[in-house]
């Protein structure tokens, strides 16, 4: 058996002549917020600068399109990103570290490494390159037979 596949399922039908049934929607609920600003006002001049941005946003609904994305997606992703939750995040940026160079109090004469493990070897470490920079005190402390 053969079935017929449809083809041109992004086109949608036009219904009310030139028009589709999304567009037909739009223009009768723009003209109909129209006649109902009108009956409320009464004064045709005064309605009609309220008339205007209604029929305007009415025909952008119907027929304008940014992207090929029709104009309702635009407003729905307005509404949800005005009235939806925001995720802010941070980003660091690295700046320079500024290091005021400051005259050294005592310059000594030889290169003592700092060990970080722990304090116990740092403090061996230290008294050990002591002993080593002055033999005269080590020698005059020991006893030689």
């Amino acid at each position: 058996m053969r079935f017929q596949v449809p083809q041109f399922i992004e086109v949608e039908d036009k219904i009310f002549g030139p028009l589709t049934i999304k567009q037909f929607i739009y223009l009768v609920g723009g003209a109909g917020l129209s006649f109902v600003v009108y009956t409320l006002i009464g004064n045709l001049f005064i309605s009609v600068i309220f008339i205007l941005p209604i029929m305007a946003f009415a025909a952008a609904l119907a027929f304008y399109k940014i992207n090929n994305k029709p104009f309702i997606n635009v407003v729905e992703s307005a509404f949800t990103y005005a009235f939806g939750d925001k995720l802010y995040i941070w980003k660091k940026v690295n700046k320079p570290i500024e290091t005021r160079e400051e005259a050294p109090t005592v310059a000594p004469d030889f290169y003592v490494p700092k060990l970080s493990d722990s304090k116990l070897k740092d403090l061996t470490w230290s008294l050990d390159i002591k002993q080593s920079q002055n033999p005269a005190q080590n020698q005059a402390g020991k006893k030689t037979f």
